[in-house]
């Protein structure tokens, strides 16, 4: 792997580990408003269930990400398919003009 390759892979990461941080944060402000509802919860249940739901949470948004990450692979593998078919087709009638150029001059020369 490049210096530059490497690079990129250590901002990903850190990206990664960034929006885990945050999405962990959220998780514990909806797990807090939640509990706040149940003031009859004890505080070890609190804790346990605010413990329980951020846990969800950053489960579910993984899933989210990794359906994301699913439908972005998807997506690139179609359009670099459809690019490489409209570049086929241009070179195809860039060739074909060409021919048709080099055609009409010798014909002409010839005449």
């Amino acid at each position: 792997m490049t210096a530059r390759g490497e690079e990129r892979a250590l901002v990903a990461q850190v990206e990664g580990h960034l929006l885990l941080a945050a999405t962990r944060e959220e998780g514990r402000r909806a797990a807090a408003r939640l509990v706040d509802r149940f003031d009859w919860l004890t505080d070890s249940q609190r804790r346990d269930l605010e413990q329980h739901f951020e846990t969800e949470y950053v489960t579910l948004a993984r899933t989210a990400w990794q359906r994301t990450a699913l439908r972005a692979e998807t997506l690139r593998q179609e359009y670099e398919h459809r690019y490489r078919a409209l570049r086929l087709r241009l070179v195809a009638g860039f060739v074909l003009a060409c021919a048709l150029l080099a055609s009409t001059a010798l014909l002409s020369l010839s005449a």
